[in-house]
């Protein structure tokens, strides 16, 4: 990888960077700091930077069918959200057992469902850290009227949420167990078939957020892993891209070629000497990504 290929592009500091989303209507990169309750906005075209505080955790977003309006996932529940104006309204889901998990990761499906997962929360009120563990995860999907579905059960961390380029596999990880599967998935009725493991116990890392690019690779982020794993449909290691910091957190493909790759990461931890930790990266690549899925609004 040559130098030039990986940058950063904001020294945000955040304590856990994440759910980078490429919104073209604007040509931004929106992203999360998940212990801070901040939501930032990168605009690449003037390199402007603009972040909006939120009263929980933020830890994911998705654009949704009607410009504008984006899908918030915080801990306890979601809610829809007009940037412009700052408008915030309740959504109507709300996590069952809140405040001892919370939601983490989430990405709309190529149908227009929601997909989100939770975990122990690991977050006092005032967003300091503290243990994860357990196995109490829950992977959801909330479809466009609100109807609420329980599709993966027994989770510690559910991280990535991401859909291979013809819809037919549903990538996931849990990041306590080191593993990211793979599901056969009905693009008919958004439906979980049967599971293979993909990545498992691999050395460097576990497994964070995800992304996926046009040619079916997952690029997994791993968190205490310096690195970006870029993973063929056959489960191949295809490529690693190291980061100069540890804590890589997730993943998007934006830029008005989908070939720019930005990347999160974390500061929470204070590892020695990573004076660049929570910063947003961006990688040139060869293959484009996927245009990111809307959450489907019915009128």
């Amino acid at each position: 990888m040559a130098q030039a290929e990986l940058r950063c592009i904001v020294a945000a500091g955040d304590q856990v960077g994440e759910s980078p989303v490429w919104s073209p209507m604007d040509g931004s990169v929106y992203w999360t700091d998940v212990c801070r309750f901040l939501v930032h906005q990168f605009a690449v075209s003037n390199e402007t930077f603009r972040t909006w505080v939120f009263d929980e955790p933020v830890v994911a977003l998705s654009l949704s069918s009607e410009p504008g309006r984006w899908l918030v996932a915080l801990g306890s529940r979601l809610i829809w959200w007009w940037p412009q104006t700052d408008r915030r309204v309740d959504h109507g889901f709300v996590l069952p057992g809140y405040p001892n998990v919370r939601l983490n990761d989430g990405r709309a499906d190529p149908l227009g469902n929601f997909w989100t997962g939770s975990m122990r929360n690991n977050l006092m009120p005032n967003g300091d850290l503290t243990s994860a563990g357990g196995t109490d995860g829950v992977m959801y999907c909330i479809n466009p009227a609100g109807q609420v579905s329980e599709h993966i059960k027994g989770l510690g961390i559910s991280n990535t949420v991401c859909w291979s380029p013809d819809g037919g596999t549903f990538y996931t990880a849990d990041t306590l167990a080191n593993a990211v599967w793979a599901y056969s998935f009905d693009v008919r009725n958004a439906t979980l078939g049967q599971r293979r493991d993909f990545l498992i116990d691999h050395s460097e890392g576990l497994p964070d957020g995800s992304a996926m690019d046009a040619a079916g690779h997952l690029w997994n982020c791993r968190f205490g892993g310096s690195s970006v794993v870029r993973l063929a449909p056959d489960c191949s290691i295809d490529r690693i891209v190291r980061l100069p910091v540890q804590d890589i957190t997730s993943a998007c493909f934006g830029g008005h070629d989908l070939k720019t790759l930005f990347i999160t990461s974390a500061a929470v931890l204070h590892h020695s000497g990573e004076r660049l930790a929570g910063s947003l990266w961006a990688l040139a690549c060869d293959t484009p990504g996927l245009a990111p899925n809307k959450v489907k609004i019915l009128v």
